[in-house]
């Protein structure tokens, strides 16, 4: 699973990155996790699976779910205060789930 996460600059998503790539290996998940800014990230989204928007740059949601779309990737916003407590567990229990459900899909 290959979990992009998009924020204003990329740099302050870089704490839950390892938050998140933490938890994945504790639960034994093989993953990658990386954050970009808004501006590469479109560049990104084929090397992705999920692509998980920070609440800083949720405005940008209904462009970011038209190029998911086209490219079969779920598109959705990270919790707020999952971000702002930087739950990587959490976060990416919200990752597994969307992976989830593109599979079932």
């Amino acid at each position: 699973m290959n979990i992009l996460l998009c924020c204003s600059v990329g740099m302050s998503s870089s704490l839950l990155v390892s938050k998140m790539k933490k938890s994945a290996f504790n639960q034994g998940i093989e993953c990658k996790i990386w954050a970009v800014s808004v501006d590469i990230a479109l560049k990104q989204m084929d090397k992705a699976d999920i692509l998980l928007l920070g609440p800083q740059v949720r405005y940008m949601l209904p462009q970011f779910k038209q190029a998911g779309k086209e490219r079969g990737i779920p598109v959705e916003v990270i919790n707020m205060l999952h971000y702002g407590t930087v739950n990587g567990n959490a976060v990416l229990s919200f990752a597994k789930q969307l992976y989830s459900s593109k599979e079932e899909g």
